[in-house]
């Protein structure tokens, strides 16, 4: 049998019934093939009116609201619509229930018994048992204005936020909406992305395999996966999973090449590595790195014969029942509460934007959870491994993970902050010191979502914020201003009042100084017209429509806006609100060869680059009937020199005396590149009548004309 309930509807009707006979917290627990599943049911009044919520601690689930709540002594119901849940039963006495609970099609006798030492807040029922929960919960209800307000400060959507202290829930809620358009609230059981907090998951699997004598972190990784292949021999011979798992390999970010060019073969995106730039020593500087992340994966892949999909379910969400929580975009579409998400456009409008499925790059980012599941994840890092008792991730990984292993950044203290300094990198978390606290937390982003995954594991604490806005300050600064009001501090405002990127707006308003006005583009609209390939990348198209030039790459497409000279400016193109027409874009540089074809293009695809990348770009051949390629046949003298042209199936071939025959493709205008040259080009010549009366070779030392016999 699956899982029981739907999660989280704020919205719910009470009646109003002798309200004082009921309230109180009810304790139940269904038997159920696979065991037992507790549950506690907190009926409240409220100006005269019933309302509840109930509690699956095995589930890792509170506060779920109940629609509607119904007493007339001794008659007793409770229901949830949302996910058919119906319970009906008779009160016996003053602290017993007997009745049966009902979902779908399953029935269940279930009684309910009454405890006298209700809790004061569905927040405070989450675990919460001690002074310092009971102090602590106090200072997040007084901070809830504020978390109001980041809504309004970022324009945002919607966001979750969970606290948690050692093994409690101290605090959960949503704040806004998960699905803005039909106003559908946020929850703290809504699951949505959770970009790169994926990491940690990925880091500890391999941390439970070295547990598992299965793998070193600290000898080369083509030991225990030799796929794994570097442009650089040495670093193919050297770097071992702490490497990777510090981001100190050398290599920028890459991360266009597999946003932009995706695959749902994680070996044909490994495969990409070994074409790849480094652009610092190796082990000298930290550069944040994806594919490194999805080798981790592969790794634990090869050693245990299973997926990482697979892996991350048995190891981490089973034992902590994440029951909900998964690693694709086609599995979180199953549930019903989740969030969508969205981006801030023109600085004011909130704009829907579609799920980005992560597919073969997973183990860097592609987890789906909730505050409250992944509650249960901090808990365990907060018990140095272990969840209610049981070992989860070896003690001795957690304390590698999160002690200093590679200098981020200097991390000198600031003016503003002065108790705000140092930043390194663990394994698969970012650590800080906030304010004396040892800070160790990781953010996230894929589209339309940010999230930020946060311990405090000398006090104790831990914060998770989930946001269904883009490339969002809103989690950070909602963990700042928990953390502050939780350690004391002193008011800061961490979210202003203004648009979500900071910027006033006037740059829009401003020439572009980079921009030489007033050119053209130097070739015919054709010419542009073609494939490109870098196969650290991968490969796109350029085609013309409507008389514009359009970049087809595998996921989106582009509108090329001719900036100046042979420059033009990638626009994205939204399928409801057409082409993109704010300032600024991608830049797609073609150059040429020494005769004047377009035969690259470059683009600044990684900010960690110094270059920028090169895509060989080939025109896109003309077809030509075997009649219309036959025009061409013939032989052709060159200072007593005869070059033979003739064809080979449906293949035009050039045979020069002394090398080898070049087979060549059409590009029309009587125009053939030959397959085997890069910077040459053979050009036919036709007489006034139409006729083919000469060949010209131009290549790089000038161009070279044999004249047809026979014409």
């Amino acid at each position: 049998m699956g899982r029981f309930f739907t999660f989280l509807f704020f919205a719910f009707s009470s009646l109003a019934l002798e309200a004082q006979s009921i309230v109180g917290a009810w304790h139940g627990s269904l038997k159920l093939p696979q065991g037992e599943l507790p549950l506690v049911l907190h009926i409240d009044e409220d100006g005269g009116s019933l309302k509840a919520t109930f509690d699956s601690p095995k589930q890792n689930a509170f506060g779920v609201p109940v629609d509607s709540v119904f007493f007339d002594d001794p008659r007793f119901r409770f229901v949830v619509s949302t996910a058919q849940i119906r319970y009906e039963g008779q009160l016996v006495n003053a602290d017993s229930i007997a009745g049966t609970f009902a979902q779908g099609q399953g029935k269940f006798a279930m009684g309910l018994k009454r405890e006298h030492s209700e809790a004061s807040s569905p927040a405070e029922r989450q675990g919460a048992t001690t002074k310092a929960d009971s102090t602590y919960l106090q200072k997040l209800q007084s901070l809830e204005p504020l978390l109001e307000q980041v809504l309004r400060n970022h324009l945002a959507a919607g966001y979750a936020v969970a606290v948690v202290n050692k093994d409690s829930i101290i605090y959960s809620r949503g704040f806004g909406y998960r699905d803005w358009e039909n106003k559908k609230p946020m929850t703290a059981n809504t699951l949505m992305p959770i970009g790169s907090t994926t990491k940690a998951f990925t880091a500890a699997l391999i941390g439970k395999l070295a547990e598992d004598r299965k793998l070193s972190l600290d000898e080369p990784v083509r030991r225990y996966f030799p796929k794994l292949e570097f442009a650089d021999e040495y670093l193919s011979a050297n770097v071992t999973l702490r490497d990777m798992m510090t981001h100190r390999t050398g290599l920028p970010r890459y991360d266009y090449s597999w946003y932009f060019f995706p695959t749902d073969s994680r070996d044909s995106l490994l495969q990409r590595v070994r074409h790849m730039k480094a652009t610092a020593g190796f082990r000298e500087t930290w550069q944040y790195n994806n594919f490194m992340y999805l080798a981790q994966g592969m790794v634990a892949e090869h050693l245990t014969g299973k997926t990482w999909e697979q892996l991350i379910m048995e190891r981490f969400f089973a034992p902590l029942r994440m029951i909900r929580s998964n690693t694709s975009i086609a599995a979180l579409q199953k549930h019903s509460d989740i969030a969508l998400g969205y981006s801030l456009k023109d600085d004011s409008i909130i704009n829907k934007l579609e799920y980005y499925p992560i597919k073969a790059m997973g183990p860097a980012g592609s987890i789906n959870s909730s505050v409250n599941e992944l509650s249960a994840w901090v808990m365990t890092w907060l018990d140095k491994g272990k969840f209610e008792g049981k070992e989860v991730i070896p003690a001795a990984y957690v304390n590698d993970a999160i002690s200093s292993q590679m200098v981020m950044g200097t991390g000198i203290p600031g003016a503003v902050h002065p108790d705000l300094h140092f930043s390194t990198y663990g394994l698969g978390w970012m650590l800080s010191s906030y304010h004396g606290h040892y800070r160790v937390e990781h953010g996230g982003n894929i589209d339309g979502f940010s999230a930020n995954v946060c311990l405090f594991p000398t006090d104790g604490l831990a914060i998770i914020v989930l946001s269904n806005q883009n490339a969002s300050g809103v989690p950070a600064a909602v963990r700042n201003l928990i953390a502050d009001r939780l350690f004391g501090q002193s008011y800061y405002a961490w979210s202003k009042p203004g648009k979500a990127g900071g910027d006033t707006g006037e740059e829009s308003d401003k020439q572009d100084l980079g921009r030489v006005a007033g050119t053209k583009p130097g070739h015919p609209l054709k010419d542009y017209v073609g494939e490109a390939h870098n196969p650290a990348y991968g490969s796109f198209k350029v085609k013309i429509r409507q008389d514009s030039l359009f970049a087809y790459l595998p996921r989106d497409s582009f509108y090329l806006k001719h900036y100046h000279y042979d420059v033009f400016e990638a626009k994205s193109i939204d399928p409801k609100t057409g082409v993109d027409t704010t300032a600024g874009g991608l830049k797609f540089n073609f150059l040429t060869d020494e005769i004047g074809k377009i035969d690259r293009i470059q683009a600044r695809l990684d900010p960690g680059a110094k270059e920028p990348v090169t895509f060989t770009f080939r025109p896109s051949a003309v077809s030509l009937s075997a009649e219309e390629l036959q025009a061409y046949v013939g032989t052709y003298e060159i200072s007593s020199m005869f070059v033979k042209v003739f064809l080979k199936k449906s293949v035009l071939v050039v045979s020069v005396p002394g090398q080898p025959d070049y087979e060549t493709q059409p590009l029309g205008d009587h125009a053939f590149k030959p397959l085997a040259l890069d910077g040459y080009l053979f050009r036919f010549e036709a007489d006034k009548e139409g006729k083919i009366s000469a060949l010209h070779f131009i290549q790089p030392n000038g161009t070279f004309k044999a004249v047809k016999e026979g014409r």
